[in-house]
């Protein structure tokens, strides 16, 4: 039973050098009659004469024919090259996971506290739910204000990204600002590299101030396969807006500045990107949706039955013999 289902399973992995089969044999039969007439000596010696001389060292034995053995060889070596399968190996199968770089504000806006006790420690928040929920995804952090800064390249340990949410905070930020076009490129910078099923940015904002380099940025994003979501953290209302040295900040009418959710921009920033938009409060219904897609994305793999084929190469065991053919052929004066 073995021995049919190996010969069912015959096969070779490279059967185009079969091809020049034919033309080996076809050389070897040429040279074989033309070495059959010793060029001119067999017009010119008396048949009886020639084949006496034909004897190797006077000892009575003609010297054996070397072309059957070479074509042996060029033949052997041929189906090594063409190799010869019928077993397969067991061979591990890789599915990159899901890659999802988390985009936080870091604005002198999101220290307002129209959110208990304030938008940026409810943003950590957020972002610690989103990492429980990442599973098998690898994650990275890229925070910004007038310049975006990656916290945690992409990785697997999420614990470690998770260890450092904690000191996250407008205050941190060398500088003020709120351009959140550069912080976006080098999300998708970040994800270029990763190989995955499933690359998403996460973006988690009160608002931005370069509303069209960053919908071109959510574009880029979409048209490379990135889908871009958004949670908008704080509230319509809002609340005043702190200053640097302490107190709150005053607008050119010297009245005291107000920060704002901006929901309509940043509900149009997820529509660029071809992601979703939820508010804090709504963070679930995201997370929820982001795993029926890994869900879904998993059963699709399972349902096509995809496994990977590796059949072993048996070519090597024809080189010994190979080899042996050679150092036949290699007596002096056969060739």
């Amino acid at each position: 039973m073995e021995l049919s289902a190996a010969l069912h399973a015959f096969h070779f992995l490279r059967p185009a050098w079969l091809l020049a089969l034919p033309p080996l044999w076809g050389l070897v039969l040429w040279l074989a009659r033309r070495r059959a007439g010793e060029g001119s000596w067999s017009r010119l010696i008396d048949p009886e004469l020639f084949t006496a001389l034909r004897l190797e060292g006077g000892s009575g034995v003609a010297r054996a024919s070397p072309w059957p053995w070479l074509a042996l060889a060029w033949t052997l070596a041929l189906l090594a090259l063409a190799g010869p399968s019928w077993q397969q190996d067991v061979a591990t199968g890789y599915r990159a996971p899901a890659a999802w770089v988390l985009v936080l504000d870091l604005s002198p806006s999101m220290a307002a506290a129209d959110l208990t006790p304030d938008r940026v420690t409810r943003a950590r928040y957020a972002l610690d739910d989103l990492l429980g929920a990442a599973r098998d995804a690898r994650v990275g952090l890229v925070v910004f204000s007038d310049e975006p800064y990656t916290v945690s390249p992409l990785t697997e340990d999420v614990a470690t990204v998770r260890a450092l949410l904690p000191p996250l905070a407008p205050e941190i930020m060398p500088s003020a600002g709120d351009n959140l076009a550069p912080a976006l490129r080098q999300a998708g910078q970040l994800l270029q590299q990763a190989g995955a099923r499933d690359e998403r940015v996460i973006l988690l904002s009160d608002g931005f101030a370069d509303p069209a380099a960053a919908f071109s940025a959510a574009e880029q994003l979409k048209s490379h396969g990135v889908r871009l979501s958004v949670v908008g953290v704080g509230t319509r209302g809002g609340a005043p807006l702190r200053a640097a040295g302490g107190g709150f900040a005053q607008d050119a009418q010297g009245q005291t500045a107000m920060t704002h959710l901006d929901v309509d921009r940043l509900q149009q920033l997820a529509a660029a990107g071809g992601g979703d938009y939820v508010d804090l409060a709504d963070l679930p219904r995201l997370i929820g949706r982001l795993q029926i897609r890994g869900e879904r994305a998993d059963g699709a793999a399972a349902t096509q039955d995809i496994h990977i084929e590796h059949w072993r190469d048996s070519g090597v065991w024809l080189l010994p013999l190979l080899l042996l053919l050679a150092a036949a052929l290699s007596r002096r004066g056969w060739l």
